[in-house]
């Protein structure tokens, strides 16, 4: 294995709605055809129009082009529109781009096409206008090692790397062959250092009174390619916490790490919802070969409480213009949807049936958000490239028709859905200096409930994820919000440095959009809301300079956090060092996956640490 270019965070900070001035219309409460969100934060590049191939990669030092109802890419220096949506003049105030923690510039969103060279890695990144950073907390020099042929020039980002001469065989033992999932019970439960021998001495060794022990923590089992691979997940089902990678998919017990099950695929995995169904069972996309030219068009059924396979089938292409190089997948009820540029379909999840396809007329979906509700995101093909027309819907998930439809104005894309029930949607307009955003919130018959509105110099980092999608765009399964029936929680980027680095949670009203009140991270961390907790919202504190994390909960009412379950200190560094770290909750433990996988040879690559569990 060669040493892979590994990248430095795209950029494209997550900016601040700044209040409108007095005497600006609150929005209307009536038909859904109104403005969007009064005051949007910067953003990243907008999601492929309906209908139109993506261009290839532009030449370091142009800036990309934009087809035929595609957004442009973002720039640097997003400018903030006026109240209402209406933009403000350049060089207005909070045009700047916003950097990350440690001066790290901020990923861009999931689904919005980065000009990247063949060959180039793509590591999972946080989605959502100006996502979250992969660098957050980390040495600096797992930094140095980590940045890497990395050009920006022009609000682009182009992605530098070697050929692909040295990619690996196959794993598989036929072209198209699931191999049956095999026990493979090992895991190091002592030092971390891979000896695999038992006790957990050196781990907890240090751990102080009222910290949390560290349960297991995981290596990389999975031979890679040159450049790694990003890491689906992870689900939690009953006592097994499952993970995919490359061309496998592993489940774990909970409560020690040790490997219940793997199942080796005949392809790389391309795609999986951030759902799965209530008994367990998940589709996930699996290319339909191993050259450069396969497309994500295989659905493999697989049941994680087992590793044991179900239906597998192609999706057909609907034509010319129906991309399926990249694809997104969610889940309701038992539907599974495909969105891709140019169609979508949806399957039942229980036998493959397919459900509903590419619709009639110029307006398609390309993108779903799953859970209780299917919330569809539809663009309309439109003669104006730069002024295109989204749509959100409430599908029926077995026939796939339309319960509503809110149509935004010309030109506001939808980006991301913050959350589903109650249902607030990200939205994006325009590109480069001029980009904007804004997020609303939605009644249940479609209608606009209100425009969330920031206070001035408030900037927002959400963490949706996957920031290479070219074609696809997974519109859920975003970190650092969360919402209850009547209040929208987000955290505000850290953009400070070093041991004062810190953030806070901010409270809005969804009947006005207006903010309630703000919570502080602990001093020298961050925090950002995972999900809500009965009544509280549940935030991950990050590991800060010789500080543990943990899991806290916040009051609805606001105030300090209140810690649930603290990380011990001493093994703060290790904490830190996951790449892209998505965090999970559940039984009382605490777990913490790499987002991507990847090492300079193949004796780094199987010494990675991929999962830590922490719990009392």
């Amino acid at each position: 294995m060669t040493q892979p270019p590994s990248q430095q965070p795209p950029q494209g900070g997550f900016g601040a709605p700044q209040e409108p001035p007095q005497g600006v219309p609150q929005p209307p409460q009536g038909p859904p055809q109104t403005p969007p969100p009064a005051q949007p934060p910067q953003a990243p590049a907008g999601q492929p129009g309906y209908g139109y191939p993506q261009q290839p990669p532009q030449a370091p030092g142009q800036p990309p082009q934009a087809g035929y109802g595609y957004p442009q890419q973002s720039g640097p220096y997003a400018q903030q529109p006026g109240p209402y949506g209406q933009p403000q003049q350049p060089g207005g105030p909070y045009a700047q781009q916003q950097p990350g923690p440690y001066g790290q510039p901020q990923q861009p969103g999931y689904g919005y096409p980065q000009q990247q060279y063949p060959g180039a890695p793509a590591p999972a990144g946080p989605a959502g206008p100006g996502g979250g950073n992969p660098f957050k907390g980390k040495p600096a020099v797992i930094i140095g090692a980590a940045v890497a042929a990395l050009l920006v020039i022009g609000g682009g980002v182009f992605l530098l790397s070697g050929g692909d001469d040295d990619e690996k065989k196959p794993v598989a033992k036929k072209s198209g062959e699931v191999q049956k999932p095999s026990p493979s019970p090992t895991v190091d439960e002592g030092d971390g250092d891979g000896t695999g021998r038992e006790g957990s001495d050196d781990l907890n060794g240090g751990r102080r009174p009222g910290e949390a022990k560290v349960l297991w923590l995981q290596k990389n089992d999975v031979d890679l390619p040159r450049n790694g691979a990003d890491v689906y997940g992870p689900w939690i089902v009953g006592d097994t916490i499952v993970k995919g990678m490359y061309r496998t998919v592993s489940g774990y017990s909970v409560a020690d790490g040790k490997q219940k099950w793997t199942l080796k695929l005949p392809a790389d995995i391309c795609a999986a919802p951030a759902q799965t169904t209530t008994d367990g069972r998940i589709v996930i996309g699996v290319k339909n070969g191993t050259s450069d030219k396969a497309d994500c068009s295989d659905l493999q059924l697989i049941d994680l409480n087992t590793g044991k396979t179900g239906w597998k089938k192609p999706v057909k292409s609907s034509g010319l213009f129906d991309l399926m190089s990249d694809i997104s997948l969610a889940i309701s009820g038992n539907t599974v949807t495909v969105g891709r540029t140019g169609a979508s379909n949806a399957f039942r999840v229980s036998d493959g049936k397919e459900l509903f396809g590419k619709r009639d007329g110029i307006c398609q979906p390309f993108a779903f958000a799953g859970g209780p509700k299917l919330i569809a995101a539809t663009s309309c093909r439109t003669d104006d490239l730069d002024n295109p027309q989204h749509q959100i819907e409430q599908l029926d998930p077995d026939t796939g028709k339309p319960r509503w439809t809110y149509k935004p104005p010309r030109g506001w894309e939808v980006d991301k859905v913050y959350s589903v029930s109650p249902l607030i949607v990200s939205l994006t307009k325009g590109s480069g200096d001029s980009k904007k955003w804004n997020i609303l919130a939605l009644r249940e018959n479609g209608t606009l409930r209100s425009q969330i509105v920031s206070d001035k110099g408030d900037k927002f980092a959400p963490d949706c994820g996957g920031a290479f999608a070219v074609f696809g765009q997974r519109l859920d399964g975003c970190t650092g919000v969360a919402a209850d029936a009547n209040t929208f929680y987000m955290a505000t980027q850290d953009d400070t440095s070093g041991s004062a680095r810190t953030n806070q949670v901010v409270a809005f009203n969804l009947n006005t959009g207006k903010s309630k009140w703000k919570a502080k991270a602990p001093a020298g961390q961050t925090v950002k809301p995972l999900r809500m907790e009965g009544a509280d919202v549940l935030l991950y504190v990050d590991a800060g300079y010789n500080k543990g994390g943990g899991i806290a909960t916040l009051s609805p009412s606001g105030g300090s956090p209140r810690t649930v379950l603290q990380h011990p200190a001493s093994t703060a560094q290790i904490e830190s060092s996951f790449w892209d770290e998505e965090v999970l909750y559940a039984g009382g433990r605490s777990f913490i996956t790499s987002g991507r996988i990847s090492a300079s040879n193949d004796e780094k690559e199987l010494e990675t640490k991929t999962m830590m569990a922490f719990g009392k």
